[in-house]
C-alpha cells in the first residue's frame, strides 16, 4: 500500500507528464522514461531511496549521459542507507536486462 507521500509524487509525476512534457518534447535517452523510471523507483522503494535513484537517472539524461534499456532495480544497492542517499543511485552505467542467447541446434539433414 502506498503511503501517503508516494501517492503524491506519483501525481506529481503525472501532472509532469501530462502537462510539461508534452510542451518540452519527449527526448529521454532511456526506455522507460525518466519520469516513467522515477515513479516505479518510488513506488516500489519509498520516497527516499526512489527519488534518489530517479535523480541519479535524471543527471545520467543529458547529451553526454547514458541511454539505451534501464530498468529498476529489483533491490536496493547494500552499500545504501538512508544518511548515504547518494549510495541508492546508479551514477554510471545502465540497469539493462540480461541478454540470453539460446543454441539453435542445425538441422541434421
Amino acid at each position: 500500500m502506498p503511503s501517503p507521500v508516494q501517492k503524491a509524487a506519483h501525481w506529481a509525476i503525472r501532472g509532469y507528464q501530462l502537462s510539461l512534457s508534452g510542451l518540452i518534447g519527449r527526448q529521454c535517452r532511456h526506455l522507460p522514461s525518466c519520469s516513467e523510471y522515477t515513479d516505479e523507483a518510488i513506488q516500489r522503494h519509498g520516497f527516499w531511496p526512489g527519488g534518489w535513484m530517479g535523480f541519479s537517472r535524471i543527471c545520467r539524461c543529458g547529451p553526454f549521459g547514458t541511454s539505451g534499456i534501464d530498468l529498476v532495480p529489483e533491490t536496493l544497492p547494500e552499500t545504501a542507507s538512508w544518511y548515504k542517499p547518494w549510495a541508492y543511485g546508479r551514477w554510471r552505467g545502465v540497469n539493462s536486462p540480461p541478454i540470453t542467447c539460446e543454441a539453435v541446434e542445425p538441422d541434421g539433414g
